[in-house]
């Protein structure tokens, strides 16, 4: 008889149970997710305090969640009540689940879902959703790349706008050639740094000749 195919390894929980709870902008009492997390078994929760797009949040960063990690051991489990608690995209769920927690032999469950990476089921659901993650992004390569290749058939260049046009290049030279004008009054004109005007113009020697009077030679 031949052998059975190995099938992929999960996380045995045997240890501790910490749960994850996040507010959002929507959701600003952790109550219900506190009081799931309890009834779930939970031994510890961290509650993170700011919601993921909160000015706090872009400042401070997921400090609890950086805290409940830092106190997850192998054999443990992180618990959430609800998957976009733990991570705001795919990529980011991904990220944390596969190189923060299984990484580390630690397992990882959400509630409302019913996903539980100890089992084979919940295992295979990540290995899943990693292979549309990385569809996504190779998608979201491809459409830059063609959005760029149409825009240069059509004679633009992609990136930032140009600091100064063509037409305002030539009108930059024609005033510094002017012995009166001043490099800071073209920069104040054009509203531009030195640097840029630099860079655009490069060099122009004033028509001294123009000053007496007398034609340029």
């Amino acid at each position: 008889m031949p052998k059975p195919k190995p099938t992929a390894p999960t996380t045995q929980s045997t240890g501790l149970r910490i749960g994850y709870a996040r507010k959002s902008k929507e959701d600003q009492d952790l109550s219900l997710q506190r009081d799931a997390l309890q009834r779930a078994g939970c031994a510890q929760i961290y509650e993170e305090q700011v919601s993921r797009a909160g000015p706090r949040r872009a400042k401070k960063g997921a400090t609890e969640l950086a805290n409940a990690l830092r106190a997850l051991r192998p054999g443990d489990t992180l618990v959430v009540w609800r998957l976009d608690r733990l991570g705001g995209s795919v990529s980011e769920l991904i990220r944390v689940v596969t190189h923060e927690l299984a990484d580390r032999g630690i397992g990882f469950e959400s509630l409302t879902e019913k996903i539980d990476t100890s089992t084979a089921a919940g295992n295979m659901f990540f290995q899943i959703a990693a292979v549309f993650a990385e569809y996504e992004r190779r998608q979201l390569i491809e459409r830059t790349h063609a959005g760029l290749e149409a825009a240069r058939a059509r004679g633009r260049k992609g990136g930032r706008k140009p600091a100064m046009t063509d037409k305002q290049i030539q009108l930059a030279r024609a005033m510094l050639s002017d012995p009166a004008t001043t490099v800071a009054d073209v920069c104040a004109h054009f509203g531009i740094s030195r640097t840029t005007l630099h860079k655009h113009v490069g060099s122009v020697t004033p028509l001294r000749g123009l000053a007496d009077g007398s034609s340029p030679a």
